[in-house]
């Protein structure tokens, strides 16, 4: 497929791409492709996830894990500066999903094909010429990554690409989205935030300027800078769509504001599927890829009601919430679909035909279409969406402009209360045009959702605070208890009556940023574990197995896990599973192919792995080929759902050559994805391979025993 796939990218770069590019700035207006030719390498799909659970019957949802590495020859040019660039290859990686739907009794079965990227994708894009490009006067101020930003949030919700494949009366729902919800983020504060600001060489520790960046898919906002703080207090929210999930999730990433280049404090995802389940949660969340602090959210999903008497109800719970918002909140969202227009009237200026755009607008919120070009009866079909304060007193205004001119061809005033009133609060019309000609008209359908907050009933039992809160751990490789500094936790929700919790240290670092000190001893209860493993690791039959610090073992914070450790290390101690690793084992195949210049990594399976919960675990493999640990360079398996034995089955590969590739380690984690942070995942064992071995051009497979924190490197033979 891949020589049509090549003719459907340069159909999209020239006929969608170009014109966005040329939106986004005064002085791309000239922007163009003139050579569009993305290379033979085809793109892989590493993995494809089938949602079996919690969706309509109606459609089918696949998530494909993308990966496309092409040398490719692109040039574009501006004509208005006679300046030309390029780009020489293209790298891609993201989570791609495919919606066939609606599924129908006659062939082809599916009424249409739908694709976009959950979050969006890393693009990376080597130019040629660049430089020259943004010396431009006017450009100087942009850079790669705004390019880099257009082009990927083409393809991020709620952009998508939708292929029909049946009539167009089955493809009017499909034109007219409904989002799943709506998600209230209230961006509240957080502590222990790590002092990033020094004086004196960095003699005199200082503080931070911390602010925030939150996404849901391609939707971004940003928090304001409190100045010198390490608790800082924001009280700021957030209003987010989210039109797909399972799947997607909430990102946010904390920084300490600077002159130069912002310093990273802590980052934070959240499986939106889990907060549809809770509906309200009001947590404190410990930072990921930090060595510590933690961030308070309260998080609200509100669904999408057709119904005006909740309207009241849902007024005045907001205006209760209104100190804490700088806008006030919505009580209501309105979907538009802009389908067309007919018999506009020519420009003022000439008779010729007008650039027809649409602008739209409720209260200081407005919108804009595309442009048609040198058309009276101009078709746009596109979705807009607007929170909506409070739809008894507001309007939606409406007018068509010819863009060349820049003279009004009509006008219109909708009322949202006429919604309210209207079956199922949606019109669906024709409206005559204001100011305009006599038979001008604008096709729109319009509908208004209450933003509904389904407060459920909660058993006094209810854990999924306890559950959210659990000890963490930290990419730094330091796991300390998080508890609320609001107030301690009551009997029942797994707090103050329980006996404590061991803490276990280790882990290592996972992901981007600076390497955390080490784990520090915990005084949580940790000697008597200590101690029976301490004597067991320091016996030479088992000297592949890492002496322990104080704060040993693996990075398992739940009972279960820990019960399940303590019986293993006996175990062994009492000679019973000799030769075991108390953390289980992992199977690989590591060769290096030549001829692809690449290491080639197969994950076959696991065997022993620790029990996260009294179901299991739900373990998947993260690889990184150190030093290498920026996101682009992460490869990850599937997750594999209660078993304590997964198999995988997976290939992964690294370009990189046979000299570099023995100067490098492989570092292998196996990681638990149960739990309310998907990010925030348990570390079941690592191992950390060694790849300077003369065979690894004839490659090997071999069983690893995980360790706490792989420390000890072990050399395939």
């Amino acid at each position: 497929m891949w020589p049509f796939v090549c003719q459907f990218i340069e159909k999209l770069f020239r006929e969608t791409i170009a014109p966005a590019v040329r939106g986004a700035h005064p002085h791309l207006s000239t922007f163009s492709f003139t050579k569009v030719d993305v290379g033979h390498q085809p793109l892989r799909i590493n993995g494809v996830k089938v949602y079996t659970e919690n969706v309509d019957k109606r459609q089918i949802i696949l998530d494909l894990q993308i990966s496309f590495v092409g040398n490719c020859e692109i040039d574009l040019e501006i004509k208005r500066y006679f300046c030309r660039a390029g780009v020489k290859s293209i790298q891609v990686h993201g989570a791609m999903r495919v919606i066939l739907e609606p599924l129908i009794g006659d062939v082809p079965l599916v009424g249409a094909l739908s694709l976009f990227f959950l979050r969006k994708p890393l693009l990376e894009i080597n130019w040629t010429g660049l430089t020259n490009l943004l010396d431009i006067p006017g450009l100087n101020g942009l850079s790669d990554t705004v390019i880099l930003d257009i082009i990927a949030n083409y393809l991020v919700l709620p952009n998508r690409v939708t292929v029909p494949l049946v009539s167009e009366a089955q493809m009017a729902q499909l034109r007219f989205p409904t989002p799943k919800g709506v998600l209230r983020i209230h961006f509240i504060e957080a502590q222990d935030l790590q002092g990033k600001d020094t004086y004196l060489k960095g003699l005199v520790k200082g503080k931070s300027d911390p602010y925030g960046i939150i996404r849901v898919g391609s939707q971004i906002f940003q928090s304001s800078v409190v100045k010198e703080s390490l608790s800082p207090k924001w009280n700021e929210v957030y209003e987010a769509l989210v039109y797909e999930h399972p799947g997607q999730e909430l990102e946010i990433e904390l920084f300490d504001e600077d002159p130069d280049k912002d310093d990273f404090l802590g980052s934070l995802m959240i499986d939106l599927a889990e907060v549809e389940k809770e509906r309200l949660l009001d947590e404190w969340f410990p930072l990921d890829e930090a060595p510590r602090g933690k961030l308070r959210l309260k998080l609200e999903w509100l669904t999408l009601v057709p119904d005006a008497a909740r309207l009241d109800q849902v007024l005045a719970d907001i205006r209760a919430d209104k100190g804490q918002a700088s806008d006030g909140l919505s009580s209501a969202l309105l979907i538009l679909y802009l389908d067309s227009a007919r018999n506009l009237p020519s420009g003022k200026k000439t008779s010729s035909s007008p650039n027809p755009l649409v602008q739209m607008s409720v209260g200081h919120k407005a919108q804009e279409s595309k442009i048609r070009y040198k058309t009276n009866e101009p078709v746009w079909e596109e979705n807009f969406t607007f929170f909506v304060h409070n739809p008894r007193r507001q309007d939606l205004q409406v007018e068509v402009r010819d863009e060349q001119h820049q003279c009004s061809l009509g006008s219109l005033k909708v009322p949202l209360s006429q919604l309210l009133a209207s079956d199922d609060m949606t019109m669906n019309q024709r409206f005559q045009l204001c100011d305009s000609g006599s038979n001008s008209t604008i096709k729109m359908k319009i509908a208004l959702r209450v933003l509904h907050l389904d407060k459920q009933e909660r058993p006094p039992d209810h854990q999924h605070s306890a559950r959210v809160k659990r000890p963490s751990v930290s990419k730094g490789g330091r796991k300390v208890p998080v508890k609320s500094p609001v107030e301690p936790a009551s009997p029942g929700t797994g707090g103050s009556t329980a006996p404590p919790t061991p803490v276990l240290g280790g882990g290592g670092q996972d992901g981007a940023g600076e390497r955390a000190p080490p784990p520090e001893p915990s005084p949580l209860g940790l000697h008597d574990l200590g101690r029976s493993s301490s004597s067991l690791l320091a016996s030479p039959s088992h000297a592949s197995v890492k002496e322990p610090t104080p704060s040993i073992a693996s990075d398992i914070s739940l009972p279960i896990a820990t019960q399940e450790l303590r019986q293993r290390l006996r175990q062994l101690e009492n000679g019973t599973t000799l030769g075991q690793s108390p953390l289980g084992q992992i199977q690989l195949t590591i060769r290096h192919s030549s001829q692809r210049n690449k290491l080639v990594v197969v994950v076959h399976a696991c065997r022993n792995l620790i029990a996260f919960s009294e179901d299991g675990s739900d373990p998947y493999v993260r690889m990184y080929l150190l030093p290498d640990k920026r996101r682009s360079g992460r490869r990850k398996t599937h997750v594999s759902k209660k078993t304590l034995n997964p198999v995988f089955d997976q290939s992964f590969d690294f370009s990189v050559s046979l000299p570099e590739v023995q100067r490098r380690t492989l570092d292998v984690a196996v990681k638990n994805s149960g739990g309310f942070l998907s990010k925030d995942k348990g570390l079941l064992g690592k191992v950390l391979v060694a790849l300077t071995s003369e065979e690894l051009t004839k490659g090997w497979t071999q069983w690893y025993d995980l360790t706490e924190d792989g420390t000890r490197p072990q050399v395939g033979t």
